[in-house]
């Protein structure tokens, strides 16, 4: 039996899908203020903001607890408006052996469409899947389209 799964999900905001995506590429040090319902901080602890190879420590509070994620920037696709973020240490490494963000907004009439994909491994056959980090991740997009509006 593999241990490899992804979920997926979609939120429609009003924020055009260069503008989200921005936010998530170049951004990345923005992100706490816009959405601070959910990141508390984030870090840069190698390379530049926005930069593929970048290394960045997330702080956020999952399930009751403050936690980290360490992360790096795999793949930075404009013309997309994709970014793909790879676990490397944190909350997420503790728990599955391999985990990925990948965010892509499209564009939808006024605003776009925004597509979370998870694809984790698990470390055991009976471990939870990532869905309650799919909502997590959901939210933060309806936090920072909240505060894109404002801008």
């Amino acid at each position: 039996m593999s241990l490899f799964e992804k979920v997926e999900a979609e939120v429609e905001i009003k924020a055009s899908a260069k503008r989200f995506h921005e936010v998530n590429s170049k951004r990345v040090a923005e992100v706490p203020k816009l959405s601070p319902n959910f990141i508390q901080s984030v870090d840069l602890l190698e390379g530049e903001w926005g930069k593929e190879g970048s290394v960045m420590c997330w702080y956020f509070v999952f399930d009751g607890k403050a936690v980290m994620s360490k992360e790096v920037i795999e793949t930075i696709d404009d013309k997309n408006h994709l970014v793909t973020f790879k676990v490397i240490g944190g909350i997420l490494k503790e728990m599955y052996k391999s985990f990925k963000f990948i965010i892509q907004a499209t564009p939808k009439g006024d605003g776009s469409l925004v597509h979370w994909t998870l694809e984790y491994e698990k470390l055991n056959a009976d471990d939870p899947d990532a869905s309650s980090m799919l909502q997590f991740a959901v939210g933060q997009s309806k936090d920072i389209d909240a505060h894109l509006a404002l801008e």
